[in-house]
């Protein structure tokens, strides 16, 4: 996984945490790299889920509602990262449907190395949007608070359920409010 990841992972707890947690975890957790993570480099994703048993064993969070929060977290970090991903985008359902076709094929012109899930999509006919999430990596809560944090920063009405689907392949279905 890519640095930015790690290191934005980190911000967040010394945000809602503290510092001293984040070198507790760190020490804690024992991860090969010793905590020190450069955005560009690339690194065990066994790394991360380290990290967050250990913040999941400190606060009693469950490490799922962890990663689902750096979800959310991470989504404002693209925000203000990347703007020109946004700036021509009006509703959550709109910048969703480019992850796979346009914002993946950015990521990977800068990062050819990086190992990205699969999105598929389709509009129902209720009204309804469903995303077909497959990744070789545990990440399913990373990917629903990333578009939760995109629900919210675009202030759409919309309802997130979550289904596993019998091939593995996580589902994630907008229900409009």
């Amino acid at each position: 996984m890519l640095g930015v990841v790690f290191s934005e992972f980190l911000e967040m707890v010394e945000e809602r945490f503290s510092i001293d947690m984040v070198d507790t975890i760190i020490e804690e957790s024992g991860v090969p790299s010793g905590g020190s993570y450069t955005a560009v480099g690339n690194y065990d994703h066994q790394e991360l889920l380290g990290l967050v048993a250990s913040l999941s064993e400190k606060t009693g969070i469950a490490s799922g509602d962890l990663v689902a929060a750096y979800g959310r977290h991470l989504f404002g970090y693209f925000v203000d990262r990347y703007p020109s991903f946004f700036s021509k985008v009006d509703s959550s359902l709109d910048f969703l449907e480019t992850i796979e076709n346009h914002i993946h094929v950015e990521v990977k012109k800068l990062y050819p190395e990086a190992e990205l899930p699969t999105f598929h999509y389709r509009h129902n006919d209720d009204g309804t949007f469903d995303m077909i999430y497959r990744s070789e990596r545990p990440f399913s809560d990373l990917a629903q608070g990333l578009i939760e944090g995109c629900i919210d920063y675009y202030n759409d009405p919309y309802e997130l359920e979550r289904s596993v689907l019998e091939d593995g392949a996580v589902q994630f279905r907008l229900i409009g409010r």
